[in-house]
């Protein structure tokens, strides 16, 4: 059985999973990770444990401990892309462009001459900022690369919270954004005011696609609104779902009264269950 832990690179930033190979480091520990740029410092946020092997394959392996070296060059590092966004900042002002700077990285590959400044941002159409590279290479003495991204992948930089009062699941754990359609909402029984179903970045939110199997299921197996089911309280009539609560509401027969059911209470397949236990 594999062993997996988590960590990341900015502080309250994505999970990423890693094979700690044979080291053992502890929760708030300074890792080497390796990565596409090569390797770069991160923070060990859940400590090496037991897992099963599915979902968990093919992961970059720890490279061991950081050292000081390793920890002064990753501030050096954080200190040149803060240097980078002030300076893109101002000199997009200057040139009266519709560009806003979301993120920042900076690719140090050891080289005096082979070392690249990359500025996420967005705007809202094409821009032709020929002029600016031209100015932000000779201020900060590097390579550039613009990059312009959506608005998903803004959020995702940015970072924040949801409606749900917890961190933006594009910032904290989700790895690729699904296709999101307004049949997912419709299912979930949600009203099709995008106001009310639109993440910070404007589209349709991510919980949406990972919470529609959910809703499949539990609509699979509730008795239907309109039903007469028997609940433990008497007979009644199914009259609206509760997915998140996992019950159905149900108006008693002899009362009038609403009360909330559990779904296994009036489920049939649970009901004949115990009719044959």
């Amino acid at each position: 059985m594999p062993q997996v832990m988590a960590v990341t690179f900015e502080q309250h930033g994505r999970l990423y999973y890693v094979d700690p190979g044979s080291h053992r480091p502890r929760v708030g520990d300074h890792v080497l990770i390796p990565t596409e740029s090569g390797t770069e410092v991160a923070q060990c946020v859940w400590a090496p444990e037991y897992v099963d092997a599915d979902g968990f394959t093919d992961l970059p392996v720890c490279a061991g401990p950081a050292t000081d070296a390793d920890l002064a060059r990753d501030e050096e590092n954080r200190r040149i892309r803060a240097r980078a966004r002030v300076v893109a900042n101002r000199l997009i002002r200057q040139h009266v462009l519709p560009m806003k700077v979301v993120g920042i990285d900076y690719l140090d590959r050891s080289d005096e001459y082979d070392h690249m400044v990359v500025i996420y941002f967005t705007a809202p159409h094409r821009v032709d900022f020929r002029r600016l590279l031209g100015d932000l290479a000779r201020t900060l003495q590097s390579r550039i690369d613009l990059r312009q991204i959506g608005s998903r992948d803004s959020a995702r930089l940015i970072g924040g919270i949801s409606h749900c009062g917890r961190e933006f699941c594009c910032s904290s754990f989700l790895t690729d954004f699904d296709g999101i359609s307004m049949r997912l909402a419709r299912a979930q029984d949600l009203p099709p005011n995008p106001l009310r179903i639109s993440g910070a970045c404007g589209r349709l939110m991510c919980c949406l696609k990972f919470e529609h199997p959910l809703y499949v299921d539990f609509i699979r197996e509730a008795p239907p609104v309109g039903s007469r089911v028997d609940t433990p309280e008497g007979r009644g009539t199914v009259i609206g779902h509760s997915v998140p609560a996992d019950s159905v509401v149900v108006r008693m027969s002899a009362t009038g009264e609403v009360a909330p059911c559990p779904r296994a209470s009036v489920c049939e397949a649970r009901a004949e269950y115990e009719t044959r236990g």
